[in-house]
């Protein structure tokens, strides 16, 4: 028997029953196709229902060690190699204090300020600290840079004491980081080779880093192993993350540009992120795919409100809720009723929210605005585990429904390529700009004048 989670609904957009019989044959194709392959990149697909006990024991023995000898662990990463193991800590964490099981943790290598790092340095010179770097190659910029500094500091900090507090996660055989690791002897997790960076949260990518912060990583797992299983039928009707692909899809052909992922809590926010990067570099090729943007409601409502209301009609929207929130606030009563709320005083603050959502949706759709909605019973590990799979499954569907390899990012490695030609001519730079900017002998200048 499978669990379906996941409750689907869809408002001012016609969807007939022959509309969907289209892309029945060609969905059932795709999906033999990707389970099939050997030469893409799917194996994420199987990630849940493997026996990884192993894993997840080894991943909670490291987690004990950390706790036990370190305030804080920092996470080295960028891309995939971040995205997700943020997007399940600050979902899944209480907002003002840390989970009674888990200890600090905190990130870098997701951008190259030289402020954000100096001040990371300045914060851990008085704690204990333990050091995760997260790249399959070692090549990537951002977080290349930022292990040197970190490896430095460590060593300085700890001497040969580093080599047991640095954790390196990264491929099973090649890359810089791999030979560094094998050379110095730092403990190793492995990226598997047939999972990319942004389908990998599901592996110790993002299960180590949360297992630190306090999450149930075996909850979290067992909600995408029910995804799995619910999400392998073959059959549109039966598969809610196809019959999400779809939709998008048809939104695509008929001329909508852009999705719009709300929610109505603002711990995840860092979970929309990842759900921009899994969507966007995905589908973004070949001059095709919709431009996945987010939100959070209801603060968003008061700053891009009312361009969703009544701007260009360019966008549809995915309204993501849980019905359930662990904590919550009830409106209090007041004998003065200045404000005039006390007919709200028998509400709880969640409530609100969950009426705030469906206003918003209605008042949207009767604005001409398309919308998915999306709900889950309830914000905890097990379902943010489901959801992540079943983003994941309608992703893969989306981009081959459009024509593209889901699994690479050749737009990526191009700015990867230009910047280190940057990188490589900076000595060799002749001109300076009135901002001060070095140009390389190889740009092509251009300023207008006004």
């Amino acid at each position: 028997m499978t669990i379906r989670t996941i409750q689907m609904s869809i408002f001012n957009f016609e969807m007939t029953k022959q509309d969907w019989s289209i892309y029945e044959a060609e969905v059932e194709w795709i999906h033999r196709h990707l389970a099939e392959s050997s030469e893409m990149l799917t194996g994420w697909l199987h990630v849940p229902l493997e026996d990884h006990r192993a894993l997840l024991h080894r991943i909670e023995d490291t987690k004990q060690e950390i706790h036990a000898y370190a305030d804080v662990l920092v996470v080295i990463g960028v891309g995939g190699s971040f995205l997700g193991a943020r997007a399940i800590q600050d979902a899944l964490s209480p907002y003002f204090t840390r989970p009674t099981d888990g200890i600090e943790v905190i990130y870098v290598g997701q951008n190259m300020s030289g402020s954000y790092i100096d001040s990371l340095l300045q914060y851990l010179a008085n704690k204990s600290v333990y050091v995760n770097v997260i790249s399959k190659s070692g090549e990537t910029m951002e977080p290349a840079l930022a292990f040197r500094v970190l490896r430095q500091f460590m060593e300085k900090r700890y001497g040969e004491e580093a080599v047991d507090r640095i954790i390196v996660t990264t491929d099973a055989e090649n890359g810089r980081l791999k030979q560094i690791a094998d050379r110095i002897g730092y403990r190793q997790f492995t990226i598997p080779a047939d999972i990319g960076g942004r389908y990998s949260v599901l592996t110790s990518v993002g299960l180590l880093p949360a297992a630190v912060a306090g999450v149930d990583i075996r909850m979290l797992m067992a909600g995408a192993r029910d995804a799995a299983l619910a999400l392998q039928d073959t059959a549109l009707e039966r598969n809610e993350a196809y019959q999400y692909a779809v939709l998008r899809h048809v939104m695509f052909e008929r001329g909508y540009r852009v999705e719009l992922l709300a929610s109505f809590e603002p711990a995840l926010c860092k979970f929309h992120e990842w759900w921009m990067q899994l969507f966007g570099e995905s589908e973004g090729k070949q001059r095709k795919g919709l431009f996945p943007s987010t939100v959070n409601y209801s603060t968003d409502l008061h700053a891009i409100g009312q361009f969703i209301q009544e701007g260009s009609p360019i966008l549809f929207e995915t309204l993501l809720h849980f019905k359930e929130i662990e904590n919550d606030c009830k409106v209090p009563y007041d004998v003065r009723d200045e404000d005039g709320l006390n007919y709200l005083s028998k509400r709880t603050f969640n409530e609100i929210n969950g009426l705030s959502m469906n206003g918003t949706a209605l008042a949207h759709a009767e604005g001409g605005v398309p919308v998915i909605q999306l709900m889950l019973p309830k914000l905890d590990a097990y379902h943010i585990g489901y959801l992540i799979y079943f983003f994941m499954k309608a992703c893969a569907m989306s981009a081959s429904l459009l024509g593209v390899n889901p699994f690479d990012q050749p737009g990526v490695e191009a700015y990867k390529r230009k910047t280190l030609e940057l990188l490589q001519t900076f000595n060799n730079s002749i001109k300076i700009d009135s901002l001060g900017m070095e140009l390389p002998k190889s740009s092509v200048y251009i300023r207008n004048e006004y």
